[in-house]
């Protein structure tokens, strides 16, 4: 079944890429640059970067990190901020001067912000001035730790007379940014203006070097940092633009990035689109659906990424009919599932497709993607990108017929070369013959496609029958009056384990048997909810937007008697 489906490519796409044509990041960027100076290559709040300005203010920072904090190649330096302007110029800064970025949630809490800097060695971090306290207190956590703190505000790349009304309204009328204390930390404009006198010492680069530590759970819910070399980063920047370059023009895109470039899957498309020219504008709170819409109304949009959250609340949005859409190439989904119910929306609303694709941190991201021609959505992941292989293995390691669900595993050049300084966890998330353990249950149908059914270990079994709480909830969201909802499996004394779904409702009238009987019609019986549980605040989600079932197990765990409940008097396996 191996490279079944090179059989069903999209016409154009090569089954496999050749990454020694580019070296490293730099390499890329410096392509970008000489080609396309003057264009845009980023905005933020209606200020724009040329791809010149970005050439000349990241090597500056490059300067300043050599000359200034004596930066070598190798060290690590931590970015902590959501997207500015200030992202891209730090990051770029870092990769050239030899450096590893360690991205860091701006969200993070000051023990998570503390085991980052400790885990990854970082020797530096760049931090928005708004979570400076959180530094502020993950230093106090470690004393005696030495980390040199360059801190910014949002405004610093502004004009100078916007920047400032910027940086005062943030931070005396918003009120943003609470009071901290970080003794000798620079302002990332100071250091700039002092990099900018000094020159960069170019460090060759290549496909062994790392770029980016970026932490995640992984397969196994431990946080670590998965390395990603200059070599996984070019591969998967390669494998996706074979995949969607065709239907794109150099120099004429306009990239709409709602997601935070310090994730993966956000910072890897923002590359793909920098390496053709493109216009990409930032995002910083893609929460304020007002402030997005009023983005995608002012930019002829042609690229959009996102998660089945996000385009769920921007098809709700007030002003979204209002968006002109007659531009857009590519609308692209990832991070989580997508819905049936979002895709057909997003479909009638722009007539473009929702374009879902699978990756995971671990491979940089990008495996699997539908096609941009896709005519509607088909509940797939797509096919494995090229010179990706990806197999369904069961218990025993051993690959499955097609049809059959098991655990997708995959192997590329996209793959980390493993998790920092853990051997043994490394060792665990790999097969003996060299497949990366994604943790994802699903199977490969007669064309190549793969289809997810769920997180490994969120898979739930009744009576012996498996029940995805993905499925659950798609299903369970087609009922227009559900806003959110989440499932789960909880304990039962007959059939082992049966599903609860958490509903967030959009109808307040909605009832427990409206959604019973919705549910009798699109789930069999073992798979239907047991318990039905309304709340009125949002359910808890990771910064992608991901329910946090884990969250909703625990409070479900530190409930009394819960696991004692009688199962329903319906037969489990009833139609």
């Amino acid at each position: 079944m191996a490279g079944l489906w090179l059989q069903h490519y999209p016409p154009g796409v090569p089954a496999q890429i050749d990454t020694d044509t580019v070296d490293s990041l730099p390499e890329v960027l410096d392509r970008s640059c000489r080609r396309f100076g003057s264009h845009t290559a980023y905005s933020h709040m209606g200020t724009s970067m040329s791809f010149d300005e970005l050439d000349r203010q990241s090597r500056a920072f490059a300067a300043w990190l050599q000359a200034t904090l004596g930066l070598r190649r190798g060290d690590r330096v931590a970015l902590m901020m959501p997207n500015l302007l200030q992202m891209p110029v730090a990051t770029f800064g870092v990769l050239r001067a030899g450096g590893v970025v360690v991205n860091v949630n701006p969200l993070y809490t000051a023990t998570e912000v503390s085991q980052a800097l400790e885990d990854s060695g970082a020797v530096a971090i760049v931090v928005l001035e708004n979570f400076a306290h959180t530094v502020q207190a993950a230093l106090a956590s470690r004393p005696g730790a030495t980390l040199a703190v360059v801190t910014t505000e949002v405004g610093d790349l502004f004009s100078s007379v916007r920047g400032w009304i910027t940086n005062l309204a943030v931070r005396y009328v918003k009120r943003l940014v609470p009071d901290w204390t970080l003794p000798g930390a620079t302002g990332f404009n100071a250091a700039l203006r002092a990099g900018h006198a000094l020159t960069l010492e170019e460090v060759p680069l290549g496909h062994a070097d790392i770029a980016f530590l970026q932490y995640t759970g992984g397969t196994t819910g431990v946080a670590k940092g998965a390395v990603l070399t200059h070599g996984n980063m070019v591969a998967n920047l390669l494998q996706l633009s074979a995949w969607i370059g065709r239907d794109l023009c150099d120099g004429q895109e306009v990239f709409v990035c709602p997601l935070p470039l310090y994730h993966v899957y956000a910072l890897s498309s923002s590359l793909v689109f920098l390496a053709i020219g493109a216009h990409t504008v930032l995002v910083a709170n893609p929460r304020d659906l007002p402030d997005l819409v009023e983005v995608l109304k002012a930019h002829r949009v042609t690229a959009l990424i996102g998660v089945n959250t996000l385009y769920r609340s921007l098809l709700d949005a007030p002003g979204f009919a209002e968006v002109d859409w007659g531009a857009l190439k590519l609308a692209h989904a990832g991070g989580m599932a997508v819905q049936r119910s979002v895709a057909e929306r997003w479909k009638r609303a722009t007539g473009r497709p929702l374009v879902e694709s699978y990756g995971l941190t671990e491979a940089s991201p990008g495996v699997c993607s539908n096609p941009l021609g896709i005519a509607q959505w088909n509940g797939s992941i797509g096919q494995p990108l090229p010179s990706t292989e990806v197999v369904v293995l069961d218990a025993l390691d051993t690959e499955v017929p097609a049809g059959e669900v098991g655990e997708l595993c995959v192997r590329g050049p996209q793959v980390m070369a493993g998790y920092w300084r853990r051997p043994e966890e490394t060792a665990r998330a790999f097969t003996a013959t060299g497949f990366l353990r994604t943790g994802d249950m699903g199977f490969m149908d007669g064309q190549g496609a793969f289809t997810i059914t769920d997180r490994k270990k969120d898979m739930i079994v009744v009576s012996g029958f498996k029940v995805f709480p993905s499925q659950v909830e798609d299903m369970v969201a087609l009922h227009p009056g559900v806003a959110e909802v989440g499932a789960f499996g909880v304990a039962d004394v007959r059939s082992g384990e049966a599903v609860k779904i958490v509903v967030v409702r959009r109808d307040p009238g909605l009832t427990e048997q409206d959604l019973r009987d919705h549910c009798r019609q699109h789930l069999t019986g073992y798979k239907r909810p047991r318990d039905i549980e309304f709340r009125t605040e949002p359910l808890p989600r990771t910064n992608l937007g991901k329910v946090l079932r884990r969250q909703l197990r625990d409070a479900q765990a530190a409930r009394p008697g819960v696991a004692t409940l009688p199962a329903p008097a319906a037969g489990l396996r009833a139609a």
